[in-house]
Formats: structure tokens, sequence, C-alpha cells
């Protein structure tokens, strides 16, 4: 059965709802997307939750009228008469805009859309469906067009897989890292100071560090050298990176002393020119630079999406430089990287996608060909099963992209691995072979992580806000019951921080149940009271997030078990 079939169907009954309760709203575009599907209104009125029920109702009826879709492939004039006659304004901004003398449109009943469809046969086939929310949307995504609404919902073939699925968007909902990073104090965003900017509160700082820095500890493991590029770069060097002419919308440029310049979106310029500052030998390969490089990128507003989508992030970006007969095993040494670090991480789960050249590209079609067979075979090698994605690579390389999948079953986009033989030959990269002949030297682009901030919100959703100790902010709180224990709590804590435990003392004058509740409100692995008798004996009664109440015990003993779940990284 054709889930997409079905939800762009759903998608027709619901805008012929919505123009039967609203005979003026304008229609924008319809499509079925991962989840369901959505359309865009032009509505004189704000569309409630309260209107999305009457629109359901309405949807109900047309799927009991079980009417016919039917497909008609007409010319442009006839579409334009057509939509001209309904007052569709955005349905004959399209139809200008389709190179092809044919047009299709779909009917059912009295309800006529431009589409090409696939819908199912009959308006009767849709009984299972959701109408979920109402966001703003720019038409055709231009902040300069109208602002429409756009109304989302989903669809089923069974009532069981909607009812799976509106529970797991209520846990979803839960998890809302936007919701959670405000709740645990992570981070915040500032209009004044700039949409999709990040602002790191301490305790979000410390999350990011310690994944920092577990990341740059793995890369010295594996043989990455670190570099550090600078943040501008003359456009000289993204002209000659191809960079200015196929993203030079999504870059920062400015002008300093009559010379143009611009805020890096990616880092590779910078370790291209670490790699020419040197005369290089096929000894010195493979070399793998590597940096924590923080990017901009000027994404446009309705997209931003708390850390997901952001205008500044930072990369664990790295570039390799080596022989050709050196790729596969490099890459097969990347994915084994990005598995283990997975691993660590706590994501069991992923998907693996393969996307070939785009029509929009540099290089030669014969090196794209041994770029992307180089890709492919290594996923071979490792038994990896992957979806070909025409046309979605890089401007300079094929890629692969490796989709990690959450406590929810729901991707995120992480690492990825891009096989470079254009910007070598574009910069003019050489090494000496061992019979002293110049030769260029292939690039691999990676991440493992990925944007850095991306990472952080997937982990946020991932564990509800609920991290193993080693990555919790604050590992512990020590609650003393009573004034006369603050003493004993600050020894205890002095004695745990030089054991590098993230740890503080809650000194209010607030009742010991509210700092008990308080402290697990911000999900601390563990709670550590303090009382007049485990004072007096040099012991703790220990509450832990994930084992419960774990009693008392001597303080020499809590410090064996926190000690171990660290190493462990539990």
């Amino acid at each position: 059965m054709d889930l997409e079939a079905l939800r762009h169907s759903a998608s027709h009954i619901m805008a012929d709802a919505v123009k039967r309760i609203y005979p003026k709203a304008k229609l924008g575009i319809g499509p079925a997307i991962a989840d369901g599907f959505y359309y865009d209104f032009d509505i004189d009125k704000t569309i409630t939750p309260e209107d999305l029920a009457k629109i359901e109702d309405v949807m109900r009826k047309i799927v009991k009228e079980n009417t016919e879709f039917v497909r008609h492939e007409i010319s442009k004039k006839e579409a334009s008469s057509i939509f001209k006659k309904l007052g569709e304004e955005y349905k004959l901004e399209l139809i200008d805009g389709i190179e092809n003398s044919k047009i299709y449109i779909y009917r059912h009943g009295d309800f006529v859309d431009l589409c090409r469809g696939p819908h199912v046969a009959r308006t009767g086939e849709v009984k299972v469906f959701k109408l979920l929310s109402v966001a703003g949307a720019y038409w055709r995504g231009i902040e300069t067009n109208p602002m429409l609404q756009r109304i989302y919902g989903t669809a089923f073939y069974k009532k069981e897989e909607l009812d799976k699925f509106l529970k797991t968007q209520e846990e979803a909902k839960k998890r809302d890292h936007r919701i959670l990073g405000k709740r645990l104090d992570l981070f915040s965003f500032n209009l004044e100071m700039g949409a999709g900017l990040v602002l790191y509160h301490p305790k979000g700082a410390v999350l990011r560090t310690v994944i920092e820095d577990y990341i740059k500890k793995e890369h010295v493991k594996r043989g990455y050298q670190p570099v550090i590029s600078p943040h501008i770069l003359k456009s000289d060097i993204w002209i000659q990176s191809g960079h200015y002419e196929y993203y030079k919308d999504n870059m920062y440029i400015f002008e300093i002393e009559g010379k143009e310049f611009a805020v890096k979106p990616m880092n590779c310029p910078g370790h291209i020119i670490v790699y020419k500052s040197k005369k290089r030998s096929y000894k010195d390969l493979p070399l793998r630079l590597f940096e924590l490089g923080t990017v901009y990128r000027h994404e446009k507003s309705g997209v931003l999406h708390g850390l997901l989508r952001v205008r500044g992030f930072t990369q664990d970006d790295s570039h390799i430089f080596c022989l050709r007969e050196q790729i596969e095993s490099e890459i097969l040494g990347i994915i084994d990287f990005i598995e283990n670090t997975l691993k660590v991480f706590g994501f069991k789960e992923y998907e693996v996608e393969l996307s070939t050249k785009p029509k929009k590209h540099i290089g030669t079609d014969s090196e794209w060909d041994e770029a992307t067979s180089a890709l492919e075979s290594s996923l071979k090698k490792r038994g990896l099963p992957y979806e070909i994605n025409e046309g979605e690579g890089a401007f300079y390389g094929p890629k692969i992209d490796i989709k990690l999948k959450d406590a929810l079953d729901r991707e995120w986009q992480c690492a990825t691995i891009q096989c470079d033989f254009a910007l070598p030959e574009r910069f003019k990269l050489k090494y000496v072979d061992k019979d002293g002949e110049p030769k260029k030297p292939i690039m691999l682009h990676r991440v493992i992580l990925g944007s850095i901030e991306r990472f952080i919100g997937a982990l946020i959703e991932h564990y509800g806000g609920n991290f193993p100790l080693w990555l919790a902010p604050v590992q512990a709180m020590i609650i003393p019951i009573t004034k006369q224990q603050n003493d004993y709590a600050k020894k205890l804590q002095r004695s745990m921080l030089q054991k590098d435990v993230r740890v503080i003392v809650d000194e209010r004058d607030e009742k010991m149940q509210k700092k008990i509740r308080d402290g697990e409100l911000e999900k601390i692995p563990y709670l550590v009271i303090a009382g007049e008798r485990e004072a007096r004996d040099f012991k703790v009664s220990v509450r832990s997030k994930s084992k419960g109440n774990m009693g008392v015990m001597g303080f020499d003993k809590f410090m064996e078990v926190v000690t171990e779940e660290l190493k462990n990284r539990e």
C-alpha cells in the first residue's frame, strides 16, 4: 500500500474541506511529507485548534461521499483558464513556472487541484487521518512573499498505526529539546542578539565541553592532527573553491579596506591552505587534519528550529588528504569511527544514504564515477545496507550520509563522508610520489558528530534530558538536612571535585523534600543527602535517578560506585 499516495489524497481532501468552510480561501501547495502531509492556505482568518476539529468533520463527510480521484492532462492555457476562474492566484503563478506544455490536474467531486499525483482511487479510502497543527509559512519559502497558514496532518491505513504515531508525537513533545533546554537551563536564543545564534548557559557549556573533549581525544587516537583556521577569508578563496558560485546566498559577505571577505560557511579551504603550506611527499599521506570549526550560514528565519537548524554552529570537521589507493581504507576507518562514537553516546541504530552527482557540480564525470564507486565499495565491504539518494551529493563530490535513530525511532542527520577529486584540482594540490613525480592527492571531507548543536539537540531528545552520568552537566547534588551539616556537605563537595565529579551543594533555606524534588526535576543523576548521623559516621544517604533509593553507605563506597559508572560511560 502506497502511504505517500494516501497522504497526498488526504491533503486534497483537507483542501476541499477548507474551501467548503472558507470559500474565499486561496490554495498554495499541499504535498505528502515524511510523517504526513500539509497544505498552505491564504485565509482571511487565523486558524485555531477548534477550527481543525471543524475541518476534520468536513473531511469525514468528503470521505463518506467516496468520490473518485480523476486525473486530467490539459494544456497550460486550459489550466490557466480553470484556475483564473477559481481565483487561485498562487496556482496561476505555479502554472507560469511550468516549462512543460502539458499540465496535470486532479478532480474529486467539485474540487480541482493542480497536481501530478499519485492519489488513491477514491476519497473513501482515506479513513484514518488526523490534523495536527497550524504554522506560518512564506509562499514558496521566500520571506518577501505573503505569509500563508500551513495546516499539518497525517494519515494511515490502520487506526493502530495512527494511535502509535500520536503516542510517539506526544512523547516527542515531552522530549522537545527547546523546552528541556530552557527547563534544564542549558541554552537560549535572543532575538536582540540575532536569530539562530545559540547562547550556551553554564550547564549547556559543560555538556558541550564534555562532548568536545571526548571527540578531540578520539581524533588524536586515530592519527588526526589538530588545526585551527580563521573565521573569515577573502572572497578570492571562496571563488577558487566554488563555494562563492554554489553557496553565495548562504554566506555572510562584507568588505574591509576595499577587499571582499566572507565568514566561513565551511572549514575546507582553511585545511587546504594548511596542506599547501609545505611540500608534501607520498610518505606524508594520509594526512588527517581535524578542527572543531565554527561556521556561519544564512538560513532563512522560517526554517530555524532550536539547535537543529541554526545560523552559527560548530562541526567536528576533518579533511583527509590521501593517495588513490588509500581511499577505501580511509573510508572504512571513518565508518568504524562513526559506529564506535554512536555506540558510546547511546545510539544503537542508524540509516545510510549514498548521495550521487547533482546537476550543478564541479569536476569530471570520470572522477565522480570513481569517487562514487569508492564510497559504494566501502559500504558493501562493511555489509551496510544503504539507499541511493540521486543527485543530492555536494557540488564537489558524492557522499555517504549517516542518520542516527533515537529512542523514538526518529532519524537525525549526523555523520557524513564526502569523496572529492575536484577541490584538489582547483587548488593545484600536489605530493611527490616515490618516483619523484608530482601527483594530485584525493580529499575526503568528513564529520563524525556533524553539527555539535544538532547533535546536542538529538542527545537531549534521545535521553529526554536524563543524561547518563558521564554526560550530565551536574552529576551529583549534596543536600544538607540542616544548616549544621553545611560544612560537612562542602567537605564532601571538595573531595568529589578533586575526583572530577561535577557536584553542587544545595544550601538553600528550604525543606529537604523540596530540595529533593527540585533535584529530580533538574534530572541530576545522584542526590546525596547529609544529615547529622551521616556527618558523624562519614556516610551519605544516596538517591539515584536510575537505581532509586540506594540507602545509607560510606562516602568512599559511594565514590567507588560513581567512579565505576563514569569509567564505563554509563
